[in-house]
């Protein structure tokens, strides 16, 4: 009696979940709607104000914009923290919330040989502050990429001029003024702009997009300053070390988005993303219809019957050519296979998989012996 309520139990199943079934059911449904994203699954697109800046229209094409973001090795998302006070209401505690606090993000470049992400930093550099402006010794007076830049003749830094009745150079420090307004009259990125309106913003916003299963999550901050900006050391002893430039960055607030990643290229909605200048584009070779030794699956006998299909129908040379060559990458694939024994093949194969996913936990056991199942037997059986 016992042995035949315990087959009844686990053949109809139990009320709960058990073993690795709770693992499945909970991250693959839905299309894996609750599996965690990976960590690597990222891109980054810094906005730089090159509408309102106009000479960095020159340094930052779209696509350098976009190349920057593929500089990140890595980067952390927004952080809070929100200020709250304890009061007493006739001694009873009441928690009241004051103000939101944003933490600065972390972000770490590679140190590229193209110069694009000690460029970006220069160009920051020049733009809030005066120093990079003054031209030293003999060299020619350059602002990173810009090119020369108008300003006052070579100036020594090793000069003693604190008495001096007349310094050459008196501009130092943090740039305050608009972008056309310049108290030296130069022209570079460092000179200022309509005094009315103040100056306008480097980044305008970074975003952080997150990728999984076809969609993007993003995170805009949103008008970001640098707090601070680390290159690497250089080290002899580090044979394999590569290397890489370390910024926090302070942002005012900080929007949420979501969508589904496009078919363009380079994408749409992911700015920057999947852009052929930098990305493969061409499809695997086992994705290919007909490519791969399988009737139902991915590239298979199946998916190049269809692919010759809507060739032929897409209609014009262009898809008769197609269709011929899916055919004809079939007809390599399969020449001299055994199609009875592979579709016998993937039909155990699913059969395998529809019960590994639907007989309950209490009459499996772990992989091995009559394909990874062992079934109840009766007393006397061996």
């Amino acid at each position: 009696m016992a042995f035949g309520q315990d087959f009844l139990k686990g053949f109809f199943g139990g009320q709960g979940l058990k073993d690795y079934a709770h693992a499945s059911k909970t991250f693959r449904t839905n299309g894996y709607e609750y599996a965690p994203r990976n960590k690597f699954l990222f891109h980054c697109y810094f906005n730089i104000n090159t509408s309102e800046v106009r000479p960095l229209q020159a340094v930052f094409s779209e696509t350098e914009k976009s190349t920057i973001g593929l500089m990140v090795k890595t980067i952390e998302l927004p952080k809070f923290k929100m200020d709250t006070e304890v009061l007493n209401q006739y001694n009873r505690k009441r928690l009241i919330q004051k103000k939101i606090n944003y933490d600065p993000v972390q972000v770490t470049f590679h140190d590229d040989g193209g110069d694009l992400t000690r460029s970006m930093w220069y160009n920051y550099y020049a733009y809030y502050y005066k120093d990079p402006n003054q031209q030293y010794g003999g060299t020619s007076n350059q602002n990173g990429s810009i090119g020369a830049i108008q300003s006052l003749p070579g100036f020594s830094y090793n000069n003693r001029d604190i008495y001096a009745n007349d310094r050459p150079v008196n501009d130092w420090g943090f740039i305050g003024e608009g972008y056309n307004q310049s108290n030296s009259g130069s022209g570079g990125v460092g000179s200022g702009g309509d005094q009315s309106s103040g100056k306008p913003p480097f980044f305008k916003d970074i975003t952080i997009y997150g990728m999984d299963q076809h969609k993007w999550v993003s995170y805009v901050l949103i008008n970001p300053l640098i707090q601070s900006w680390n290159h690497d050391i250089y080290n002899y002893s580090e044979g394999a070390g590569v290397m890489q430039n370390t910024m926090s960055i302070q942002y005012e607030t900080v929007k949420y988005y979501s969508g589904a990643i496009g078919k363009v290229r380079p994408d749409t909605n992911v700015r920057g993303f999947a852009d052929p200048a930098y990305y493969d584009t061409i499809r695997s070779s086992i994705s290919r219809p007909g490519s791969t030794s399988t009737v139902l699956g991915q590239g298979g006998l199946l998916d190049a019957g269809i692919g010759i299909v809507q060739d032929l129908q897409s209609g014009g040379v262009a898809g008769v050519i197609g269709a011929i060559q899916t055919a004809g990458t079939a007809y390599n694939t399969f020449k001299g296979a055994d199609l009875r024994s592979i579709v016998n093949e993937e039909a155990n194969l699913a059969l395998k998989d529809i019960l590994r996913n639907s007989i309950p936990a209490a009459v499996r056991q772990q992989p091995g012996g009559n394909g990874g199942f062992v079934f109840p037997r009766s007393p006397g059986q061996s």
